[in-house]
């Protein structure tokens, strides 16, 4: 999926390749909003802290089984369709 994106023109970067793999998912959420980052997880805990009120940039949230090219598809329309502003606080599934 990552190389995918990449190749579409999106700006993607991996918990692995920040050596985040360890951190709380508080942390993920922090750190990408740091960076002005849409958190792509299919963890429902994020789903939990959003619910909780944490500040975020955005969370696309991927039921488990989704087929790899529905991820892909529906994450460039996102890319396409919502800005920044657009997905801060927002969660949006696929």
């Amino acid at each position: 999926m990552t190389e995918g994106l990449r190749r579409r023109g999106v700006d993607v970067i991996t918990v692995q390749e920040l050596g985040l793999q360890a951190v709380e998912d508080a942390r993920h959420l922090e750190r990408a909003a740091q960076d002005g980052r849409v958190v792509v997880t299919q963890d429902a805990d994020f789903l939990r802290l959003h619910a909780s009120g944490l500040l975020h940039q955005g969370i696309a949230y991927v039921h488990q089984q989704t087929p790899m090219s529905h991820i892909l598809r529906s994450l460039m329309l996102l890319h396409d369709v919502l800005s920044s502003d657009d997905m801060v606080r927002h969660v949006e599934f696929l």
